[in-house]
C-alpha cells in the first residue's frame, strides 16, 4: 500500500539540505513534487520517484512516523 501525500505535510528527507534543516514542506504532489525547506524557505522540483526514495518520515498529529520500505 502506498502512502498518501497531502499539501501542508512536513518530511523528513535521508540528506539535510545545505542549510542544516532536513524537514520538507510539501506544496504541491503528483508526478513532481514541489516541496519547501522549513528552515530557509527555498524551494524545489523533485520527481516522484526520487522523492518517494529519499523520504524516511512524516508529521502526523505532531509526531513522526517512520516510513516503511517495503
Amino acid at each position: 500500500m502506498a502512502i498518501k501525500y497531502n499539501i501542508g505535510d512536513i518530511v523528513a528527507l535521508k540528506k539535510a539540505h545545505p542549510c542544516g534543516e532536513n524537514k520538507w514542506e510539501i506544496l504541491r504532489t503528483g508526478v513532481d513534487f514541489k516541496l519547501k525547506c522549513t528552515g530557509c524557505g527555498r524551494q524545489i522540483w523533485i520527481p516522484r520517484i526520487d522523492f518517494e526514495k529519499r523520504v524516511r518520515k512524516i508529521l502526523v498529529d505532531e509526531k513522526w512516523e517512520s516510513v516503511n520500505k517495503a
